[in-house]
């Protein structure tokens, strides 16, 4: 394989921060699922949460910047103790928010009134649902999880969510269950919003679709069927020069549950954390958002993933 900075050097001009546009904050690897595609490796038995102090830290930081936008995710953010409390810090700041939500978090015992939060706070929401068939979906995230989605999103949908005209937006993310690349966003789009709106009354906003990438509990499940080395190959042969300018890297900051900052959450996940000139990682109550803009962006050959085909960012397709 041709290592991926050779890649960059060759097609791009320097591969920098640009002005930070949205501050993703991983609250933690706890979650109520333990999905087959999760790179975070994220479940019920995981111990990393977000603490109050490192949360008072990123609303100092946020508070020192002008991001305008602060995508919340996990494992399962919602189980986060301190969830509702950085919400409601950030709207306080007039700060958009985006919840990674997984919908069947809204079933947990005590999560019953986050479909009224959510609308309450104007919180965008962007929805696991890899697939409009139940069979594909309960293979993926385990039995019955296509069900609890099917009634969150209709739950969702009677408060507005989805709906033209209310601001509310609602998108659901695809993620492939094999080794291959997810098909055109827009075509897949149309399929789930003809599916779900005549067999479920559903409606949504867009359909993102995300290319898996083979780390952590994705690569072990491609070794175990012996399509790790396909995967990566495609992955390389589709390398897409073209989606460099616009992948999530050059305006997103993440940070992790300890406080510790990445160019992305999977940069995170292999502990890959921005550097001091010391070569420390950085913690978010160390940085000034100003101070990101013109670093070289950290790169490993898992960026294939988010270059090959059509691009795949936290926002779905790059290009057309």
């Amino acid at each position: 394989m041709r290592p991926f900075a050779q890649r960059v050097h060759d097609s791009s001009d320097g591969f920098c921060k640009r002005k930070i546009e949205v501050l993703q904050v991983n609250m933690g690897r706890y979650c109520n699922q333990a999905c087959l595609h999760c790179h975070v490796e994220a479940g019920p038995g995981r111990k990393e949460i977000m603490g109050r102090d490192t949360v008072e830290a990123v609303l100092r930081f946020l508070e020192g910047s002008a991001i305008p936008t602060v995508d919340v995710t996990g494992g399962a953010p919602e189980l986060n103790p301190n969830f509702e409390y950085l919400v409601k810090s950030c709207v306080r700041r007039k700060r958009h928010v985006i919840d990674r939500c997984n919908l069947t978090v809204l079933f947990e015992p005590g999560k019953e009134y986050l479909p009224e939060f959510f609308r309450e706070h104007r919180v965008e929401l962007i929805c696991s649902l890899p697939c409009y068939l139940e069979a594909n979906v309960d293979h993926q995230r385990g039995n019955g999880t296509f069900e609890l989605s099917i009634r969150a999103l209709q739950r969702l949908n009677r408060l507005g969510y989805g709906v033209p005209g209310t601001g509310l937006a609602l998108h659901l993310v695809h993620n492939p269950v094999g080794a291959y690349l997810p098909p055109p966003q827009e075509q897949l789009e149309a399929d789930y919003t003809q599916f779900l709106q005549e067999k479920y009354g559903i409606v949504l906003n867009h359909l993102y679709c995300l290319t898996n990438v083979p780390i952590t509990r994705f690569e072990k499940f491609l070794k175990r069927r012996g399509e790790y080395d396909r995967y990566v190959d495609l992955l390389e042969s589709t390398f897409n020069p073209v989606t460099l300018d616009n992948v999530m890297c050059r305006s997103l900051l993440s940070v992790d549950w300890e406080g510790s900052v990445y160019d992305c959450d999977f940069n995170q996940v292999l502990q890959m954390p921005l550097q001091d000139g010391e070569g420390r990682p950085l913690k978010i109550w160390e940085l000034a958002a100003h101070a990101v803009e013109g670093r070289r962006i950290l790169v490993g050959n898992h960026c294939y993933a988010c270059t090959a085909g059509t691009g795949s960012s936290c926002g779905g397709a790059l290009i057309a």
